[in-house]
């Protein structure tokens, strides 16, 4: 890991799981596997983090997550009502406790006047419920990635603290 600020959010997020006996899943579009990845590069990760899914095309984040087609049509992959379905599906279809999951426009194309480059929306669940964000990162592809996972990270980690 060559990142500090992604390895010291990884590590905090690892440590206040283990501290709970808790175990976290997560369901990552825009991200492929950022967040897992980064999570698992952790030593002794396998206690805490129990799986992820990378449900990159809509196909996927229906097969994978059980993420409705009508949600998907009517919504689109980058909307609150799918990476709701992506966080329930993710927590359904493993043995965690806590999950976090991953929807948006990273660029440079893909985006719309309604869903710029940049736009990203998050989920998180856990024994207190669901809660989900929309947010938008400035910056090239890689800096999008970046800030997402920065944020879900951060955020699952203030939630578990509460």
């Amino acid at each position: 890991m060559q990142d500090a600020q992604l390895e010291q959010l990884s590590r905090r997020t690892g440590r206040l799981l283990y501290d709970r006996s808790l175990s976290m899943v997560a369901a990552e579009s825009c991200t492929g596997g950022w967040i897992a990845k980064l999570m698992t590069d952790i030593p002794g990760s396998s206690q805490w983090f129990e799986r992820g899914f990378v449900t990159y095309s809509n196909q996927a984040k229906m097969e994978m997550l059980g993420v409705r087609a009508d949600s998907l049509e009517h919504f689109g992959a980058v909307s609150e009502r799918v990476v709701r379905e992506m966080v329930a599906g993710a927590l359904a279809r493993s043995h965690a406790q806590v999950a976090v999951a991953v929807s948006g426009i990273a660029g440079p194309e893909g985006g719309s006047e309604l869903k710029p480059v940049g736009t990203v929306w998050l989920a998180w669940a856990d024994a207190k419920g669901v809660r989900a964000e929309r947010r938008w990162f400035p910056g090239n592809r890689e800096e999008v990635r970046r800030q997402t996972v920065i944020h879900a990270l951060q955020a699952l980690g203030d939630s578990l603290e509460q």
